[in-house]
């Protein structure tokens, strides 16, 4: 029995009845059925604490909005964790949420987050190395950075960890958080054929983006396990903006004939194609249906909403900055990193930009879980 097991574990009771007041670390050692002293050692980053124990307190520190005392971390030797995010995404509505994963994460676990904007490889390798240099203790790398080969080596180099959001592959990462971007690519095309469309329309994202060439390939899959051969003249370029979408869009919707449905690589793509759908005097989904991927902001404030494939993209950056986190424990409770990797439940999200070709829909929202989620 390990030192965890053998601390006596509190009387299940309500997690607070201090009515407004602030969530203590009791608080917490009470939702997550342990004891306060396995909750301290999760907060300062400690190891000795199985797994599944670690996850029910930093589940109950979310639930609860716990925000642990930095004077006394400090007093008792803990050291603030310090973890860089850096971006390079030309999408804004996915950035948003990034974020905002990010830093709710962050404050939770009174952890410190930089947030530094980095243009070009160049600009972020220069980054890291001050950064590290600055005791750093780890990188997060959302797309593009995240399939970056030159990033992802002098990280190694400079012995950081770094977590990888959105790769396309995890081989020979320090950690990385992911959804199976080829299986949720695939299953939306299905959904689109299911409605009985068949010349449908794809806007590829950044080419430099691993996840770009799985979710074409999930779309090239699903077309062809369906009988259908996908047109090549029906597959354009885009680069996951707003701008490309329009472009891409144009394109598609110039072709004769014309598909009748559109799938975009993300969702601001598909959000400009609704808008140039409008342009030409085109309902959707009545005339065209359309459909997106990530599920941001984007998704649900425009009009007609966007059947999209649902990322859950604050989940993922809030694993990263545990999983950071859970490694440089490691490193200090063993000496080792440990590989931190998890690949994430998407969802199918069914909204008012599809329909059956040339058929009025009656649209109404809901979700379809697909087969492989852990809830």
């Amino acid at each position: 029995m390990n030192k965890e097991e053998s601390e006596t574990k509190p009387p299940r009771k309500r997690a607070s009845r201090r009515g407004n007041s602030a969530a203590t670390i009791g608080d917490v050692a009470r939702e997550a059925h342990c004891s306060p002293m396995t909750v301290s050692r999760v907060v300062n980053g400690e190891g000795n604490v199985r797994e599944q124990t670690r996850e029910q307190v930093l589940e109950a520190i979310r639930k609860l909005n716990y925000s642990p005392n930095r004077a006394a971390r400090s007093l008792a030797g803990g050291e603030q964790l310090r973890i860089a995010l850096m971006f390079e995404n030309p999408s804004a509505s996915y950035l948003s949420e990034f974020l905002m994963g990010a830093l709710e994460e962050a404050s939770r676990n009174d952890i410190h987050l930089e947030v530094q904007r980095c243009e070009a490889s160049e600009e972020a390798m220069a980054l890291m190395r001050k950064l590290a240099g600055e005791g750093i203790h780890g990188f997060i790398l959302p797309s593009p950075l995240c399939d970056d080969q030159k990033v992802i080596d002098l990280a190694r180099e400079l012995d950081a960890v770094s977590i990888a959001v959105g790769p396309g592959k995890a081989e020979g990462l320090h950690g990385a958080v992911m959804i199976d971007e080829f299986q949720a690519a695939y299953d939306m095309t299905r959904h689109i054929i299911d409605l009985g469309h068949e010349r449908i329309g794809f806007i590829v994202g950044n080419p430099e983006q691993v996840a770009s060439g799985r979710r074409l390939n999930g779309f090239r899959a699903a077309m062809e396990d369906s009988g259908l051969t996908p047109s090549e003249e029906l597959i354009v370029q885009g680069r996951f903006t707003y701008r490309s979408g329009m472009a891409g869009a144009e394109r598609l919707l110039s072709a004769q004939p014309q598909p009748t449905a559109i799938f975009a690589s993300n969702d601001d793509m598909a959000a400009a194609t609704v808008a140039v759908a409008h342009r030409k005097h085109l309902d959707v989904p009545n005339d065209i249906t359309v459909c997106g991927f990530d599920d941001t902001a984007m998704a649900s404030t425009i009009w007609p909403e966007l059947t999209t494939v649902r990322q859950p993209i604050r989940e993922m950056t809030a694993w990263a900055v545990n999983a950071i986190a859970r490694i440089v424990r490691s490193r200090r409770t063993e000496g080792r990193p440990k590989t931190q990797q998890k690949i994430l439940p998407y969802t199918l999200i069914r909204r008012e930009s599809d329909a059956a070709p040339s058929l009025v829909h009656a649209a109404g929202t809901n979700g379809t879980n697909n087969g492989n989620t852990d809830a």
